[in-house]
């Protein structure tokens, strides 16, 4: 099936005349019949090239329930089990009845957008705060988030990041069991109700990265085997089954993603993809699945005059991810880097355990200033091997680092944030190690204001066994920490309650010092032409190991910037040779309006004083 960029071809859709046009790839069937909960008798499929069934019909109204039923072919049965068995559209775009129901008719056209002067930003200014729709709020939908963005605003975020909306079982996930990738949740308000959240965002002039899941689907309500080869048994991800990007019937599977993309840009305005876990989608064909995706995201943006970007989570140190396609890459426009996560945490104090053992703390937070990438081709103890490749000529802003995020929070036994693992002065620390790198910086929900509540996994399925595998699971996978202490049921509809942001806490003490401290870190990120030009080649850190002390120096055109991060535990004299001309002190984060000793000074023998797990940001403008 050829894709049209103007529109959607897959699933239900509704023309010009209002009449209802679905595609369905459905190979190895002798008849399709469509079952509309309104109408006596079902609808017949015509049969297309290539395992495709189209119908075009007027009886069909948005809203209306509808399935699939599939008549194989006598001799030809793989791919169904039930004769009489009515599935959802596997392209379908709302599931009122959730995942194990009849899909609803809905139409894309329908809402009228106001965002037409939105032209989006430029990458390298994006500020992103990462949130969870069922925990962002108390009443956990898409409207709520409307509510808050004047808050996101003021705190001078430029673009929120949605974890995955795809329609999940039940109304309580993470995001990554989704099984309908194109429906959007209908307990956070379904598809109109996420088309008015990116619009009220463009009205803010917040741009809008929505999480995507490409890598496998969820477990409970997924019929897609019923209909094709979507998945293939050539290679094993921790889901399961691969899905199908390489085998035979690859190409509709391949159609399937592609359109999923061009939909959430086109329909839905989104103006960023983050792409989860792209190392688990196995695909060796000469053009790979992501590749492809960028070359039509291309078509789309040069059709729409608006720019689209593809944010990539990987666990490779891999640029031919993020390396052009002219490079011989996959165009993707950025990725998320846990490295500098890992190094951070262990600079911070984390214990070296699991993944954190191959870190040593500020030595390897240097390196990643320095190269992105801590392991570009060194031996890692962890993987048991030499790992990564060098990113030396990859601008700035196709890094996006983070002190925290909702996998480094939630996959922890318990879901700890930060600010209960360490002190409110380090806390600071860490916030200001990210804003003063030169890559773009990420918040996680709350962090901002030091949230205690925990962000813990949680489910709601409605399988017993696959409810009992879940929990099982994640007791298993923490057996050797916390003894003394339960994991948390992931089931339990406390866990999901007690994950919820406490927004009360934005007012009294700390929680309100932090919030302002994050404000000023914000402000400064943006308004500092040093600080949000992310210039990689002008940025050069240097770890003073003993100390636990890492000197980060970035230049400009006529500014020079010396930021000072004191990891350890007490007050630290620090060189001061480069110390020549004037001086301006732009950040301390000691100071007592952040509740601070203000401890720092320069002293006559050449040397600063710094506080106890502060950073200092200096700043000198030729003359």
């Amino acid at each position: 099936m050829q894709i049209n960029i103007e529109r959607r071809k897959i699933g239900l859709n509704f023309n010009e005349e209002g009449l209802a046009e679905i595609w369905l790839w459905a190979p190895d069937f002798l008849t399709i019949l469509i079952h509309v909960k309104k109408l006596k008798h079902s609808l017949e499929m015509s049969k297309q090239e290539l395992g495709y069934w189209f119908l075009q019909t007027d009886k069909i109204s948005p809203l209306d329930e509808y399935s699939f039923e599939l008549i194989p072919i006598p001799e030809k049965q793989e791919y169904t089990k039930k004769k009489s068995q009515t599935w959802a559209d596997p392209a379908s775009l709302l599931q009122n009845n959730g995942v194990s129901g009849p899909s609803n008719a809905f139409d894309l056209k329908a809402f009228k957008w106001t965002d037409q002067n939105w032209k989006g930003i430029e990458l390298k200014d994006f500020i992103i705060y990462e949130l969870h729709t069922g925990t962002f709020t108390a009443d956990g939908n898409f409207s709520s988030i409307i509510n808050k963005l004047d808050y996101l605003v003021d705190l001078g975020i430029t673009a929120i990041e949605i974890m995955p909306v795809a329609q999940f079982p039940g109304n309580r996930n993470w995001g990554y069991d989704g099984v309908y990738p194109f429906a959007v949740q209908n307990t956070y308000g379904g598809p109109n109700a996420l088309q008015q959240l990116v619009n009220s965002c463009h009205q803010k002039g917040i741009a809008v990265i929505l999480d995507v899941v490409y890598n496998h689907f969820g477990p409970e309500g997924n019929s897609f085997t019923e209909f094709g080869p979507y998945f293939t048994d050539k290679y094993h991800t921790p889901w399961g089954s691969a899905i199908n990007y390489d085998d035979a019937g690859c190409d509709a599977v391949r159609t399937f993603f592609i359109e999923n993309a061009l939909m959430w840009f086109r329909d839905f305005h989104v103006d960023a993809l983050r792409l989860d876990a792209v190392h688990a989608i196995k695909d060796f064909s000469p053009i790979h699945i992501l590749s492809e995706i960028k070359t039509y995201t291309q078509k789309l943006s040069e059709f729409t005059g608006k720019p689209y970007k593809l944010i990539a989570e990987l666990d490779l140190n891999d640029n031919r991810f993020i390396n052009s396609q002219l490079q011989g890459g996959y165009g993707m426009d950025g990725q998320w880097i846990d490295e500098f996560h890992h190094a951070l945490r262990v600079s911070a104090g984390q214990e070296q355990t699991g993944y954190y053992a191959d870190f040593n703390g500020v030595e390897h937070l240097a390196k990643s200033y320095n190269d992105a990438y801590v392991y570009d081709g060194q031996y890692s103890a962890h993987r048991q091997r030499k790992f990564g490749l060098p990113a030396k000529n990859n601008p700035g802003e196709q890094f996006i680092v983070f002190s925290q995020n909702h996998d480094q929070v939630g996959n922890r036994m318990l879901g700890e944030r930060t600010s209960t693992l360490v002190s409110f002065e380090m806390m600071k620390l860490m916030a200001g190690a990210v804003f003063c790198a030169p890559f773009l910086p990420l918040i996680f929900m709350g962090e901002e204001w030091a949230e205690t509540n925990p962000f813990q996994f949680f489910i709601s399925h409605s399988d017993q066994e696959l409810i009992e595998a879940v929990r099982k699971g994640r007791k298993a996978e923490f057996a050797a920490f916390h003894n003394e202490q339960e994991t948390p049921d992931p089931q339990a509809e406390s866990t999901f309650n007690q994950s919820k942001l406490d927004w009360t806490k934005t007012v009294p003490g700390k929680h309100k010092i932090m919030h302002s401290y994050y404000k000023k870190l914000i402000r400064l990120r943006k308004e500092n032409p040093v600080l949000n030009t992310l210039d990689r080649i002008n940025t050069h850190a240097e770890a003073l190991t003993d100390q636990k002390i890492v000197l980060l120096k970035r230049n400009g055109k006529s500014q020079h910037l010396i930021i000072v991060l004191n990891f350890s535990n007490k007050k630290q004299n620090i060189p001061a040779a480069d110390f020549t001309g004037h001086w301006l002190l732009l950040m301390d984060s000691a100071v007592p309006e952040f509740t601070g000793q203000n401890q720092h000074h320069i002293v006559a023998n050449g040397q600063i004083n710094i506080s106890p797990e502060s950073i200092l940001i200096f700043s000198k403008t030729d003359e």
